[in-house]
């Protein structure tokens, strides 16, 4: 197991390898657990001491941002094309189910990161959560980890994004507010969805999409100019202009200021999880599919995203609301550096989920 170097103690059978801890002194606080509890049935927290909180994003990458804080690994929202999904075989668990119900919980991060933030090589740059999986997923409702990353982000003087699908959001709008009045804070919810039955079959473990508008109105509400990424956009499935269009109208009716938008994005293990789902729920779309996204490919062709562009920016411009697609240079702030605004209307990270 390759979480090693972020756990500390030895053996315990009950415990996955690499996040064993010495039966003996299982209750000395702070240490390594496996914890099961009859309220979250079906899932395994595998509690862990992190070393280091904050991950730095190699500068080869696509990513507009140079610094992230994941608090959990795996994510009990179960979507079945969440491009994280591989990260899990790093820990010697499998992409599907282990990553829907083995969560890894980085107990220590708020501590460990008010100390790396205090480091006098600390330059404040924007650090981003909801990179890999979501910090307000089910887990956070019994661990708290976000309050704790939101302070100390906020206390050191710096930038905070956060894109999310959880409507544990709205818990936390007091202390993000507060945040906001001394550093930029960005909030962004990820609704790819918008018809119910098609949102709890690819989406099982997420609120409902009424619950994420009714999160982003409280988050405008407080006064946030929220984003919404619209993505993945599903082919055959969530493409179509009058499905576009309501669901353009619903974002707008929540308060959301402005809309990212992608299509389907089937990366290594994401990729086999999504085939099993699509060949189960719609079979009629395989050959369609396997038509898109042949062999290794993890992007939809070039003319299928231009032609969704197409569709989706004059329905955009007609709801009043800004934004476009996720690959585009407006979308995207500049990397290196600071994001460049005032309090509360920090631009989103861009291509998280």
């Amino acid at each position: 197991m390759r979480w090693d170097g972020q756990a500390i103690g030895r053996t315990d059978a009950e415990t996955l390898p690499g996040l064993e801890s010495p039966a003996h002194v299982q209750a000395i606080a702070g240490l390594v657990r496996t914890v099961r509890t009859p309220e979250f049935a079906g899932m395994t927290f595998h509690e862990v001491h992190a070393k280091s909180a904050l991950n730095h994003v190699p500068s080869a990458s696509a990513m507009p941002f140079d610094w992230t804080v994941n608090p959990y690994r795996g994510c009990s929202h179960a979507c079945a094309y969440c491009f994280a999904r591989n990260t899990h075989t790093y820990l010697d668990l499998d992409a599907g189910r282990d990553f829907d119900s083995q969560i890894v919980v980085k107990t220590n991060v708020g501590e460990v990161l008010r100390r790396e933030l205090a480091a006098p090589s600390w330059r404040r740059e924007p650090v981003a959560l909801g990179t890999n999986t979501d910090p307000y997923q089910r887990a956070e409702g019994r661990y708290r980890l976000m309050p704790g990353i939101i302070d100390a982000l906020a206390a050191s003087g710096t930038p905070l994004s956060i894109l999310t699908k959880g409507t544990l959001l709205r818990r936390d709008l007091p202390l993000l507010t507060d945040a906001a009045a001394s550093v930029p804070v960005a909030l962004a919810m990820s609704i790819a969805v918008f018809d119910d039955d098609l949102q709890q079959s690819i989406e099982p473990g997420t609120p409902t999409t009424s619950a994420r508008l009714a999160t982003v109105r409280a988050a405008a509400d407080a006064g946030f100019r929220v984003t919404v990424f619209l993505m993945p956009i599903l082919p055959h499935l969530t493409d179509s202009a009058p499905a576009l269009d309501r669901a353009l109208a619903r974002i707008r009716d929540a308060g959301a200021a402005r809309v990212v938008f992608g299509a389907l994005h089937l990366r290594p293990g994401a990729k086999q999880w999504f085939w099993e789902w699509l060949e189960r729920e719609h079979p009629d779309l395989v050959p369609a599919y396997r038509g898109l996204y042949p062999g290794a490919f993890a992007y939809a062709p070039v003319g299928y995203r231009k032609l969704l562009a197409e569709r989706v920016r004059p329905l955009l411009r007609r709801h009043g609301l800004s934004g476009g697609a996720e690959e585009d240079a407006e979308t995207r702030p500049a990397r290196p550096g600071p994001v460049r605004t005032t309090s509360r209307t920090a631009a989103a990270p861009a291509v998280l989920f």
